[in-house]
């Protein structure tokens, strides 16, 4: 079991990588962190001594004083290693640096400054260290105006403001999950190498795209998905990971459930629940009474559920809150809700008869992925370290 502290963990990059060392609770201990920890010595202590790994992303990303943010990441830095030195540890630090290192802004010299620190104490002590020099990290819940452009675009475009290209310049992206299956895959080399290592690894990109060909895209997603419910067509997994991004920007408590056009006659009931560039897998089941079906969330898979027929509860709460959405659909009025990535969502009859669902998945799934994890907890508790 290894013992992997985050710090920064409440951030962009550092809650996705906390949710996601949690898939694997028989390999990885995580051991919390707070923001707090970097005013309270004794705290910060406490946490480097129980941590055979730390995870360092804590850092400035933007400031209107340029030279605050400079001193503030390089701070963060030097009291990380002040409190390892003061407990006489040893952890394996892996450090997120940027590929703005080479830039002459205040941003990439405190990352390359700070990169640096970290590996000279690391030859000192004896320690592994990695220093990650990580291309533009796009994903779900980033903060709009603050941890990348795609998170601005997909924000404004979802909440009736208009997006602007500033510099419409060629770049290399990562989704923020493959950067935390590149982390922990990390972890488990260095782990398990035979002699110290201390190195500095490029990670990656997925893809590389023009600013103005993002915006075109996540503009159809807008247009297609977001105003008329339409599966936009998805050619390859990097798109299906730009659309689960531009999804997680939406205002789900207002969006759903959305109501789908009925067409009846003599002959009984027509409805379309699903309108697909995208291909993908259909079916349906039935569930008794006061019967509840998922409590599970998906980091990957697009799903649809659309009620044909009896009345059900739909929740659902994102992993690492409390907040529970609760959304009531009615065969008689056909609506569906859509599962964003990272969502624990269920289903529960709560009419008197038998509930008719239809479900559909995008054609991207594999099953052998293993995309779909159970909750450790019932939907209404806070989610809890397995």
């Amino acid at each position: 079991m290894i013992r992997v502290g985050i710090t920064g963990q409440a951030g962009f990059v550092g809650s996705h990588l906390y949710n996601e060392l949690g898939l694997y609770p028989d390999k990885f201990r995580r051991i919390p962190f707070e923001d707090s920890y970097f005013q309270d010595e004794g705290q910060l202590c406490s946490f480097v001594k129980s941590c055979d790994v730390i995870v360092h992303l804590a850092a400035m990303n933007r400031h209107t004083d340029a030279q605050e943010l400079y001193h503030t990441n390089l701070r963060l830095v030097k009291q990380l290693i002040s409190a390892m030195e003061k407990e006489k540890v040893t952890p394996h630090v892996l450090f997120s640096s940027s590929t703005q290192e080479k830039l002459d802004n205040e941003y990439g010299k405190s990352k390359r400054e700070g990169r640096i620190l970290l590996e000279a104490w690391a030859k000192k002590s004896g320690a592994n260290f990695t220093g990650l020099v990580v291309p533009n990290v796009y994903g779900p819940f980033g903060r709009p105006g603050y941890n990348s452009f795609i998170a601005t675009f997909c924000y404004k475009l979802t909440h009736g403001e208009t997006p602007q290209v500033l510099q419409d310049s060629q770049v290399k992206l990562i989704y923020v999950g493959n950067l935390c299956k590149h982390i922990i895959k990390k972890i488990e080399e260095v782990r398990n190498a035979s002699s110290s290592v201390i190195e500095q690894d490029m990670v990656p990109y997925d893809f590389e795209k023009k600013v103005s060909e993002i915006l075109g895209l996540f503009e159809d997603f807008k247009t297609l998905y977001f105003e008329q419910g339409i599966i936009p067509s998805l050619r390859d997994k990097n798109e299906i990971n730009l659309f689960n991004t531009f999804c997680g920007y939406m205002d789900f408590s207002l969006l759903y459930p959305r109501k789908l056009i009925k067409h009846q006659d003599v002959r009984g009931l027509f409805v379309e629940t699903a309108k697909l560039g995208i291909g993908g897998q259909v079916s349906f089941s039935t569930t008794a009474c006061g019967i509840t079906r998922g409590n599970h969330y998906h980091t990957r898979k697009i799903e649809r559920f659309t009620v044909m027929k009896g009345k059900a509860r739909i929740q659902l709460r994102r992993i690492g809150t409390g907040e529970v959405l609760n959304f009531y659909l009615d065969g008689n009025e056909p609506s569906y809700v859509d599962m964003p990535v990272w969502y624990t969502h269920n289903i529960t009859n709560i009419g008197k008869g038998e509930l008719y669902t239809q479900f559909w998945i995008n054609e991207w799934y594999d099953p052998k992925d293993g995309d779909t994890y159970f909750e450790p907890c019932d939907m209404n508790e806070n989610y809890k370290v397995k």
